[in-house]
């Protein structure tokens, strides 16, 4: 089983996060951003994840601390419970519609951290979440899981609905690409021999 466990601890955030890319998608949360747990959750779900995140941030002061965070801590675990990516698929991609919005995914696995995300929000806040935070959620999870990452919203008006496919997506192509491909077993998914 590929698993692993993370603590991250800074003046801003105190972190927990264990993560099995082989369960069952079962998602335990605590965060203090229910918005967030909601679509934690969705990768937990699609992506066939077990995921338990524990977070103690400022949201005193607002969710940015804690939502970046999350997404670094996560890009760690997954990172450090993938090991050395020998017979992995590397690549992985996803389209979600739901309802009037379809958004689309694309991963790869590649050790080199890029963030490419075109998600037209037509609103800027989702009840007391801001819209923007996604992006630092993404961009922390690059950085620090090494990879590449396209992300497109198509189409859609509900923000809610653009979110959520979204991160649908990206739980689907994350178990795309984590998933072990018996035929590359013990070898490196890469011309270069490393990733």
């Amino acid at each position: 089983m590929r698993k692993a466990s993370v603590t991250r601890d800074t003046l801003e955030t105190k972190i927990q996060v264990s993560v099995n890319l082989d369960g069952q998608g079962h998602g335990q949360f605590a965060t203090g951003v229910p918005f967030l747990e909601h679509m934690l959750d969705q990768i937990a779900r699609h992506g066939m994840i077990d995921m338990d995140i524990r977070c103690d941030g400022d949201i005193h002061i607002d969710d940015h601390h804690t939502v970046e965070d999350i997404g670094i801590t996560l890009g760690k675990a997954i990172t450090e419970a993938l090991g050395d990516k020998k017979g992995m698929t590397r690549y992985g991609h996803s389209y979600v519609p739901l309802d009037e919005a379809l958004s689309r995914v694309v991963i790869d696995f590649s050790g080199r951290p890029g963030l490419v995300m075109e998600v037209p929000f037509t609103q800027k806040r989702i009840g007391n979440f801001d819209t923007e935070l996604f992006y630092e959620f993404f961009q922390g999870f690059v950085n620090h899981a090494l990879v590449t990452v396209h992300i497109d919203c198509l189409r859609g008006y509900n923000a809610h609905h653009q979110v959520e496919t979204v991160f649908k997506a990206f739980g689907r192509a994350l178990r795309m690409a984590l998933t072990p491909d018996p035929r590359m077993a013990g070898t490196m998914p890469s011309t270069k021999g490393v990733l």
